[in-house]
């Protein structure tokens, strides 16, 4: 079995080892590779193991013996599914490997800006404790979480996880779902309401045409100018230029994303110098722990396949 490994350095930067694959077969990994080098280089590959590299319809025509695609993700917009079925390419995904990891860097973006640990440690540093009157001071003031209310667009399992800790703060709940099932500790809204209420509103949902640009101008207009926005989900949810304008402006406190529309992103990026707004390089899901999972995923679902029962085949 001829296993090709697109882009293995997110997977793996050098912390894990790729023995789970090199297991079931014979394995050529990259750390990246561009479409060309892909088609190149995969002509013999059965099994084409991908991240966030693109594999198109004109790509598979090209690589007659392509037989599965693993995706190391949740998401896998970045495969022609539709041509993947149509030759008979099995498509498989890995879920919830990282709900934990992700829902703790939520919580690190949502301290950041509540308790904001580093900016204090600069001060001292910079000798404002030293040069202090007082035992203690702050730069801004504190607020606690206890109270407040935590809104989630989306519940599924990074949610749920961000839920559970948002509970152990004392925070209040409220969420957004399509079709929401009654769940003890979570009041279920409107997303009117959601983003209305919200004083910390966090992104969870899919990526689909009906939540593209999910957040713009018009909702951005119904947060309070307190309120904080975050975004481990997918950029694409946020109209960034809107966002931009309404952090200029002040109309809601903040921003902490760890995705945007393109990544990495252009230089010019409206939000890359956009006031009161924390970005961090899509590593909500790469903690060592988190990764790991993902990698025995991704190849328990290609023994699966090559046993003749394949599991996490995406629609």
């Amino acid at each position: 079995m001829n296993i090709l490994i697109l882009d293995g350095y997110t997977l793996n930067p050098g912390d894990l080892t790729w023995a789970p694959f090199e297991a079931l077969g014979q394995v050529s990994n990259y750390d990246r590779i561009s479409a060309a080098q892909t088609v190149e280089l995969g002509r013999d590959a059965e099994v084409i193991i991908t991240n966030k590299s693109s594999i198109t319809a004109d790509m598979m025509a090209q690589l007659p013996r392509l037989r599965y695609i693993g995706v190391t993700a949740t998401g896998y917009d970045m495969v022609a599914v539709d041509a993947a079925r149509e030759r008979g390419i099995v498509v498989t995904n890995v879920r919830n490997y990282g709900s934990r990891a992700v829902a703790q860097h939520v919580f690190a973006l949502l301290l950041n800006f509540t308790n904001r640990v580093q900016e204090h440690s600069q001060s001292v540093r910079a000798g404002g404790w030293v040069a202090c009157p007082d035992f203690s001071y702050t730069l801004s003031p504190i607020p606690e979480l206890a109270g407040k209310t935590l809104g989630l667009v989306g519940y599924g399992g990074i949610a749920r996880s961000v839920a559970d800790i948002g509970r152990v703060f004392g925070m209040n709940i409220l969420a957004h779902r399509r079709h929401p099932e009654p769940e003890t500790g979570v009041d279920f809204v409107d997303l009117e309401t959601l983003f209305r209420e919200s004083d910390f509103l966090s992104l969870h949902c899919p990526l689909t045409p009906e939540t593209r640009g999910l957040v713009k101008a018009r909702t951005l207009a119904l947060m309070k100018p307190t309120a904080l926005l975050i975004n481990t989900g997918r950029g694409p949810l946020i109209v960034e230029e809107e966002l931009a304008n309404a952090l200029q402006n002040g109309q809601l406190a903040g921003a902490a994303l760890d995705v945007l529309s393109a990544e990495p992103p252009k230089a010019d990026n409206p939000l890359l110098s956009a006031p009161n707004c924390v970005i961090t390089p899509h590593n909500a899901w790469a903690a060592v722990e988190a990764r790991r999972r993902l990698m025995d995923g991704a190849a328990e679902n290609l023994k699966a396949f090559l046993a003749g029962k394949p599991t996490n085949v995406v629609q």
